[in-house]
């Protein structure tokens, strides 16, 4: 999760994120490059003031600075067209999960096991425990198996919200009365943390999201604590 002074991303749990984080970091450095060529080329007029009367017009350089932004242009977005086709890229799923958006908490049900579900709501600060973090500690966490192939279908039952784990790259719409649906796979274990990230009302930063990724095994005993 991120900490204070922290100005990258969230470290990566899914390849999802990993591509994301890669374009990301490819885009800044092209950004950089032209932030530094230009304010060169401002510092050089500034402090020489050589021109020439005759000047009228030049070709070549005109020709320059038209097809290179054009070469940039490409070179940006024939990889932010592969990480959008990644994104929206479906595969065969091996687990189906349900989230439900409230006024404010949220639902989880797990069709493959009995119709389980069971709602999320945030522990106000006076009830956290030593440790923990405000604002983003639930009661009850979503719990998935890890190195899985997962799809999850979102919606609401009011107004608009959205699902959104940065460490997963994920932030899916929850409108009512529309399913949308989004595949992806957690690779590494761990408690990742996200929050609705649409306004929804009054209470729209106090329905966090809490994740654990376990092991298959450690999976199928939690389902079966829960029978």
């Amino acid at each position: 999760m991120l900490t204070w002074f922290m100005l990258n991303f969230q470290d990566s749990s899914s390849s999802v994120m990993e591509q994301l984080i890669f374009f990301h970091d490819f885009a800044m450095m092209i950004i950089i490059f032209i932030l530094t060529l230009v304010g060169l080329n401002l510092l050089f007029v500034c402090y020489f003031k050589f021109t020439y009367r005759l000047f009228n017009q030049e070709q070549t350089v005109e020709t320059v600075w038209t097809v290179v932004p054009i070469f940039i242009l490409l070179l940006v977005a024939l990889p932010s067209i592969r990480v959008l086709y990644f994104l929206d890229d479906s595969y065969d799923s091996f687990l189906t999960m349900k989230v439900m958006g409230h006024q404010w908490y949220w639902s989880y049900e797990y069709p493959y096991f009995k119709n389980l579900s069971f709602d999320s709501y945030m522990i106000p600060a006076n009830y956290l425990e030593e440790g923990s973090f405000r604002l983003l500690e639930t009661d009850n966490s979503l719990v998935l198996p890890v190195n899985l192939q997962i799809r999850m279908i979102v919606s609401a039952s009011d107004v608009i919200h959205a699902w959104t784990m940065p460490s997963l790259g994920l932030k899916v719409d929850a409108v009512p009365g529309r399913l949308n649906q989004i595949n992806f796979m957690i690779n590494r274990c761990g408690i990742f943390y996200g929050q609705c990230s649409e306004i929804c009302g009054a209470n729209h930063s106090f329905m966090p999201i809490k994740l654990e990724s376990v092991p298959m095994k450690y999976f199928i005993s939690w389902l079966e604590k829960l029978d």
